[in-house]
């Protein structure tokens, strides 16, 4: 692959994200934040969404922000990676932890009858348009991959380059025994008579909204 300069990042990424049917955005400001979450849910008749533990949606207020828009929110809610694990994420104030498997099966409930999966992401990948998340970072993987829209957020500091530079980075959560979930556009097959058919394994729709330092 071509290298790609440090300024075409995240232009490279929304290329490739727009290439396998994903949809990126750009936020420089919190009106303009809300301007683009309020219509993806509007554009897709959103009436419940579910929200990974990811500390950048924390600091976004995003779930208090659904609610006051009239729009239920479920955020998973566990303990908190050690502080250290944390190098290349967001800091946010501890969670409660979800102490009872009744808990993380009624999140699990939601996330399938959810029309919106909210999360953040550890990297995005720009040379394929891949967002990647880790269970450490995100708890519940399950936002990311049952409702039939995905709703991602990430900084630039969040971009990389190559697949290469993204595996070095997540060398430290796989040896933890950690999962990790790479999204390349949204769900889609051919199997039956070559016709191409989204969402039948996952999302249907992807979302990608790049978050400017203005917004946090």
């Amino acid at each position: 692959m071509p290298r790609i300069a440090p300024e075409d990042l995240v232009a490279t990424f929304e290329a490739e994200l727009r290439k396998v049917g994903g949809l990126p955005y750009r936020a420089s400001a919190p009106a303009r934040l809300d301007e683009v979450i309020r219509a993806i849910l509007a554009s897709c008749g959103a009436t419940a969404a579910v929200l990974s533990r990811n500390p950048l949606l924390s600091r976004l207020g995003l779930a208090d922000r659904l609610r006051a828009w009239g729009t239920p929110a479920a955020v998973w809610i566990a303990p908190e990676p050690p502080r250290a694990e944390h190098a290349d994420c967001e800091s946010s104030p501890r969670q409660n932890a979800v102490h009872s498997a009744g808990a993380e099966e009624a999140f699990r409930e939601q996330c399938f009858q959810a029309t919106v999966g909210i999360t953040g992401v550890d990297f995005v990948l720009a040379e394929s348009g891949t967002m990647v998340l880790s269970s450490l970072t995100e708890g519940s993987q399950l936002a990311s991959l049952a409702p039939p829209v995905h709703l991602a957020f990430y900084t630039r500091p969040q971009v990389l380059e190559s697949l290469e530079e993204v595996l070095e980075r997540l060398s430290p959560r796989l040896s933890s025994g950690r999962s990790v979930v790479f999204v390349t556009g949204t769900s889609r097959t051919a199997d039956i008579e070559q016709i191409l058919i989204r969402g039948v394994h996952g999302p249907r729709e992807v979302h990608a909204v790049l978050v400017e330092e203005s917004c946090l």
